[in-house]
């Protein structure tokens, strides 16, 4: 709907809306350099950045309603960002300080998993749920192209598709589950044409391109609302960084492919079309770019507290009765930390 030129094609959202958006990705985009600098910093473990494809991320949080559910991924930080957890919370299990860091229940936010399309079933569940209770609740299922290969994402299309579950499954094809490209990985014409064979419809949508995502995702959501049932969503989009800071990316492809994404950038023709409408003025940019710092700052301020961690909570969130096995070894523990004798 708008391409890497910032040309408009079709009937795009409002100027507000996509202003907002703009505003989103901004601080996306500094938040996940910042997290970068953390881990050179030591003060995150790992961090899978979504430097290139926060559109993808801005755009999923942004049609979903306050009660409905968002089940991301580990590399979605941005999108529970924006579904309003706070980013220092999110980050708290790649730093290794909580099992989660964040209460789901309050922003209607799954856990970020680190294991392959385990949440997909999970989201599936939820949405059926909700359907039982007659609640409008609509579910955002979050993969990667990697985790299509999962035996989960299959079980889960199967279960959403017979019982019609009110979900929407969010594909970000990055072209790469780790060093596997695509092509290794499946041969089908597109990751959105594995609907058809469990009777959902799948759509394709340029996953760089804000306008369009908003279009569909919106779409497929009002969809599931309304009671019509699942839907697949393939958004086209590139990893510009490594999957990590633990990979290194140059192993498995070079750097005229990265290059080449550069120019398809979704916040350059984001910006190119709102600047070419006089939408975007100076002052405005200027604010997305100081909001941007602040909440870079207060990340970097968060993830820069020394936590110390309490060894009895390992065992306090695990049932909400403790098993005969759980109070035997917290009691265990107690017992060693009792014996403790502090330094002289």
């Amino acid at each position: 709907m708008i391409d890497p030129q910032g040309e408009a094609r079709g009937e795009v959202p409002d100027d507000a809306t996509l202003l907002r958006s703009l505003g989103l990705l901004t601080t996306a985009r500094r938040l996940n350099d910042q997290a970068y600098a953390l881990v050179r910093q030591g003060r995150l473990a790992v961090y899978p950045s979504s430097h290139g494809q926060e559109a993808c991320q801005v755009a999923a949080a942004q049609v979903l309603d306050a009660g409905d559910w968002l089940f991301p991924t580990y590399r979605d930080t941005i999108a529970a960002s924006v579904k309003g957890v706070d980013p220092v919370e999110a980050l708290s299990l790649l730093k290794g300080d909580w099992h989660c860091g964040y209460d789901p229940y309050e922003h209607h936010v799954a856990p970020h998993t680190t294991p392959l399309a385990t949440q997909l079933p999970h989201a599936v569940g939820v949405a059926h749920a909700a359907r039982l209770r007659g609640e409008p609740t609509v579910v955002m299922a979050m993969c990667g192209d990697g985790g299509t290969s999962e035996g989960d994402f299959h079980e889960a299309l199967n279960f959403a598709a017979v019982f019609r579950a009110p979900v929407v499954f969010f594909v970000q094809n990055n072209e790469y589950a780790i060093s596997v490209p695509l092509a290794r990985q499946t041969a089908a014409p597109s990751l959105a044409h594995k609907g058809i064979g469990y009777g959902i419809p799948g759509e394709r949508v340029d996953g760089n391109d804000m306008a369009a995502l908003l279009s569909v995702l919106g779409a497929a959501v009002d969809r599931a609302r309304a009671g019509e049932g699942p839907q697949l969503v393939e958004a086209h989009t590139y990893r510009m960084q490594a999957h990590t800071n633990a990979d290194d990316a140059t192993r498995y492809r070079d750097d005229a492919e990265v290059k080449a994404w550069v120019e398809r950038d979704p916040i350059t023709r984001l910006r190119a079309y709102l600047t070419a409408r006089g939408a975007l003025t100076p002052e405005i940019e200027s604010g997305f770019t100081s909001e941007a710092e602040r909440a870079a700052g207060h990340l970097r301020d968060g993830l820069n507290q020394d936590i110390t961690p309490n060894p009895e909570d390992l065992f306090a969130y695990v049932y909400a009765t403790p098993t005969p096995q759980l109070r035997e070894q917290s009691a265990l523990v107690a017992d060693e930390l009792s014996r403790e004798v502090a330094p002289s």
